[in-house]
């Protein structure tokens, strides 16, 4: 009962919490003293820490833990945040890549923290077919077809001269080596296998190898997509410059959040401080949940805050968008 009073109580004051303040409270029935008692207890067991000497105590990441596994009551969501989430849904002549940026913008708004959404497929994409058609003598449009039917087309610079019998060969070759391959990994296949391949056929292989990968970083680049990075300006543990210009140099590295959001289990996460794989978000909390297409998962949900988060607001909109955008999927493309 102290350690969630604590938690409550810090996620909405930001300051250290004292046995008094606890005591003040309904209910609880205990004197200050008893419960100074209980917090030096909690404290060598490593779920509160005392960030002064005379100051009242705060959670640790372990205390956090705790609180989101055993103690968390999911906040109730009210009638207007629900219309905000189901807004984003309700047009299905919007891309569903605009339905997914508009989900980051809402989600910031409603938790005041930042909002990662990996769209449709990303990490689960692979390539079925790749063209390169001249425009001109150094410009031709590349054009990427996924296995899930996406098609993207994006204008390239390609060698000045380069025969034309040399583009196709290469478009040869990379439809034979790279079908089938995961999106995420074209990009490493291009610069080791294909490259050696390519050597043998193509005068100017590593000049066309840039054109094509600069045409693949664009389907992926494209489908990340961040809402109120700024919000963690206005949190009261990112004073410290250097701290919050780590966190929102990692916001802005797009492979990296691919690579985090791959390995997420489906259904609700919350990574708590140091459970981060990322340094540069150790002092915050990552919570995310899946969103599939008829039962399959194809894309991730994250909310980025401070280990401080209000875990039962966060992971109940989390919930409920989630569920809705899975259920938009199913009826949108069954």
């Amino acid at each position: 009962m102290i350690l969630s009073a604590i938690v409550d109580d810090y996620v909405r004051s930001a300051e250290p919490v004292g046995s008094r303040s606890i005591s003040k409270r309904g209910g609880v029935g205990y004197s200050p003293a008893t419960i100074r008692n209980e917090m030096s207890d909690l404290e060598e067991l490593g779920y509160l820490e005392q960030p002064h000497t005379s100051a009242g105590r705060i959670p640790s990441h372990k205390g956090y833990r705790y609180y989101v596994d055993n103690l968390l009551q999911t906040g109730e969501l009210t009638q207007e945040e629900i219309a905000q989430l189901r807004n984003v849904l309700t047009d299905r002549l919007l891309e569903i890549e605009k339905v997914i940026q508009q989900a980051a913008i809402i989600l910031s708004n409603l938790t005041n923290y930042t909002a990662i959404v990996l769209g449709p497929e990303v990490h689960n994409t692979s390539l079925r077919h790749l063209q390169l058609l001249p425009l001109s003598d150094n410009r031709a449009v590349a054009i990427i077809v996924t296995n899930t039917g996406h098609v993207e087309k994006k204008v390239v610079e390609i060698p000045e001269g380069l025969p034309v019998s040399e583009i196709e060969r290469t478009v040869s070759i990379l439809n034979a080596k790279l079908k089938g391959v995961p999106i995420v990994q074209l990009k490493a296949k291009l610069s080791t296998e294909i490259a050696s391949e390519l050597r043998k056929h193509v005068s100017r292989y590593e000049e066309l190898i840039a054109s094509i990968e600069t045409a693949l970083r664009g389907s992926e680049d494209g489908r990340v997509f961040f809402g109120g990075a700024s919000n963690m300006l206005a949190q009261p543990e990112f004073r410290d410059v250097e701290k919050v210009k780590s966190i929102l140099g990692v916001l802005e590295q797009t492979d990296t959040w691919i690579k985090l959001f791959a390995n997420v289990r489906e259904g609700i996460q919350v990574s708590i401080g140091t459970e981060n794989s990322l340094k540069a978000i150790s002092d915050c909390s990552l919570v995310t949940a899946t969103y599939s297409l008829h039962g399959r998962t194809i894309g991730t949900i994250g909310v980025l805050g401070p280990t401080r988060m209000e875990y039962g607001k966060v992971i109940g909109l989390l919930e409920r968008f989630s569920k809705d955008l899975s259920d938009a999927l199913d009826k949108w493309y069954g």
